[in-house]
């Protein structure tokens, strides 16, 4: 392991996508994503996705030049098309003009149309947080799990996530995808040989499994058995039919370089509290019912943990493995001496 200042990871990052070939802006919205995953404790979606978004770009995935544009446009709402470039830039793009219509009319909604992999759901919404508004978001990913009762993937994980601000206080954080189990431990465990616990997954034939790889080649199951298949639903339909994005199934896997454009969908709502029973109301409500949590032990608010790691990595920086900081490093060009 070595350790990392945010700045420096960030930059290394940077380096490894503009050699690439992406874009100024591509590369900072990107980069600055990933590590933030990073210094929140979320590895699988930090900065070793840099080698995979690099193999989108070389395989036309992904259009490393693309620059987001306002596709449509109300007092409330807009969509942004990310012309198949990398997500952050256009979800930067649909907050940052969600916020600003919630700030004018107490409601902002952002959707995006034409788009790749959005990484941690909540993460983009760091920002809404800290202007003091309560954000939602959510996107559909390739395809990975049946619908309730059927045997092949149709929908992805399609993470969902939102953030409430507090007072003097960090913001409680909400962040999950809707499968039983995330993707990364099954493709751990097949790497070990090891098995994974029925209920995880279903195989090609549509059986539960306990056989990781045979999992991998079939499907995964949804988190808490018919309502977590009914919440994929839910987000498969919001961000496809209001943006005229792709299906979760008509999106090949993002663990291969090669394949098609994703053309994935996000969607993010912000909502003032002043718009409603005042800021006052908002933040005496949400300490009490926090209290109500917290007096019942055993109990930690969500986000707490992420938090707390931010905290400690802006202050020591990030301990990145060493076969994965060699991979950046070669990714940037830099020269390392031996």
């Amino acid at each position: 392991m070595t350790r990392m200042s945010l700045e420096q990871l960030q930059k290394l990052a940077n380096d490894a996508l503009r050699r690439a070939g992406a874009s100024a802006l591509q590369a900072d919205a990107t980069a600055s994503a990933l590590v933030r995953a990073d210094a929140q404790g979320l590895p699988s979606h930090g900065v070793s996705r840099v080698p995979m978004y690099i193999g989108h770009m070389r395989e036309d995935r992904v259009d490393g030049q693309a620059t987001p544009v306002v596709r449509a446009q109300r007092a409330g709402t807009v969509l942004v098309d990310a012309a198949c470039g990398f997500a952050f830039p256009a979800c930067d793009l649909a907050i940052a003009e969600a916020m600003r219509r919630a700030k004018e009319v107490g409601v902002g909604v952002g959707l995006v149309t034409n788009s790749h992999h959005f990484g941690a759901a909540a993460l983009s919404l760091d920002v809404v947080a800290r202007a003091g508004m309560v954000g939602v978001a959510m996107g559909n990913s390739p395809a990975a799990m049946p619908a309730w009762g059927g045997r092949k993937p149709l929908f992805g994980t399609n993470p969902i996530a939102a953030v409430f601000p507090r007072r003097g206080a960090a913001p409680v954080v909400i962040d999950l995808s809707l499968s039983e189990v995330a993707r990364g431990k099954i493709m751990i465990a097949a790497k070990q040989d090891k098995p994974i616990p029925l209920g995880w997954a279903l195989d090609e034939a549509g059986q539960p499994t306990t056989d990781a790889k045979a999992a991998l080649r079939g499907s995964m199951l949804p988190a808490g058995g018919v309502k977590g298949a009914m919440l994929a639903l839910m987000v498969e339909m919001l961000v496809t039919t209001l943006t005229g994005a792709q299906f979760g199934a008509e999106a090949d896997s993002f663990f291969e370089d090669t394949g098609n454009r994703p053309r994935l969908g996000q969607l993010f709502l912000v909502l003032d509290p002043g718009a409603f029973a005042g800021t006052d109301t908002y933040g005496e409500r949400v300490e009490a019912l926090l209290a109500a949590m917290l007096a019942d032990e055993g109990t930690r608010l969500p986000g707490e943990r992420r938090n707390a790691a931010h905290e400690e990595a802006e202050a020591k920086g990030i301990d990145v493995p060493d076969a994965l900081l060699a991979e950046l490093r070669a990714l940037a060009g830099e020269v390392v001496d031996r």
